[in-house]
């Protein structure tokens, strides 16, 4: 009678261990065929087959018609037109306007202000309620090169409008996760030397255009001597902004030390031209129940 009412009996200490000692044999089992794999290719050298690459989301990603081929002379000729060529071509040098929306709290405040010192030649001006479309000619008469608007929710900054000047093009972004200086653990000291600039992962033509716009932001020649770097990472359509510095520890070993500050932008939207949200002409809108019906489809 017993063994008929036991397995109906719910335990949920004797589950947990059922499960933990099947994880163990699972685990035990996997570094086993490590061992043995490893073995096996030391024992036949040049003759072992390659390694097996493993199935992540992004190399299975659903190809895009979009993709860039760096070496296409079409792209090449497309690039050298667009409205970011005179940054490229060296003919002009950074100049960049960091505002914010109409009364900014304090973290707001000192996100523009941990900017400002990341990116050099740039300046912060507080809005007072005046209108954007109004800042720009404006800062367009100042011999600015690009504008950047922090927008707030809550005392949280939560977007950010990247515009290039005089002609556009202008992307709004979604910014997520932002950490200032002071919330981040063993932070170094920044230096006032240009950084280098890393765009990385780039690769559709929307993406391109994107990538070409963040590096519009930064001087064309960086000062290797201050270790400075500047990464915006492109991972699955989330761009993540890092700010590093190289500590050389011998001839061989370097590690990164953070600077700060530290965020994650999304993609919103791309507007030909400078800012109009009433007239402007949209290249690009993220409609999110339309284009994200698939896991490994990305549009960066």
């Amino acid at each position: 009678m017993s063994d008929l009412i036991m397995p109906k009996i719910k335990n949920k200490q004797f589950s947990r261990l059922q499960m933990f000692v099947k994880a163990k044999e699972k685990r035990k089992a996997q570094i086993e065929e490590r061992k043995k794999r490893k073995q096996e290719e030391t024992n036949m050298g040049d003759k072992a087959p390659p390694k097996k690459v493993p199935k992540t989301i992004e190399n299975m990603r659903v190809p895009d018609e979009t993709m860039v081929d760096p070496s296409n002379r079409e792209i090449q000729r497309d690039l050298s037109l667009d409205e970011m060529s005179p940054y490229f071509n060296q003919e002009t040098a950074p100049k960049v306007l960091i505002t914010t929306s109409d009364r900014p709290k304090k973290k707001t405040n000192s996100f523009c202000k941990e900017l400002r010192k990341v990116i050099p030649n740039s300046f912060v001006k507080y809005r007072r309620g005046l209108d954007l479309k109004k800042i720009i000619p404006q800062a367009i008469s100042r011999d600015f090169t690009d504008l950047i608007v922090i927008n707030e929710d809550a005392g949280e900054p939560n977007g950010m409008v990247l515009c290039h000047l005089p002609a556009g093009p202008t992307a709004e972004f979604k910014l997520m996760n932002a950490k200032l200086v002071k919330e981040l653990r063993r932070v170094g000291e920044m230096s006032e030397h240009f950084p280098e600039i890393n765009i990385h992962n780039f690769n559709t033509r929307l993406g391109v255009t994107i990538g070409r716009m963040l590096s519009c932001l930064f001087p064309h020649k960086p000062n290797y001597k201050g270790r400075r770097v500047v990464t915006f990472h492109n991972q699955r359509d989330y761009i993540f902004f890092r700010h590093h510095r190289y500590e050389f520890k011998n001839a061989e070993r370097v590690a990164l030390q953070e600077l700060g500050p530290r965020f994650i932008l999304r993609l919103r939207s791309l507007q030909q031209g400078t800012f109009d949200s009433k007239y402007g002409m949209y290249e690009w809108i993220h409609k999110r129940h339309e284009m994200d019906t698939s896991r490994r489809k990305f549009h960066l």
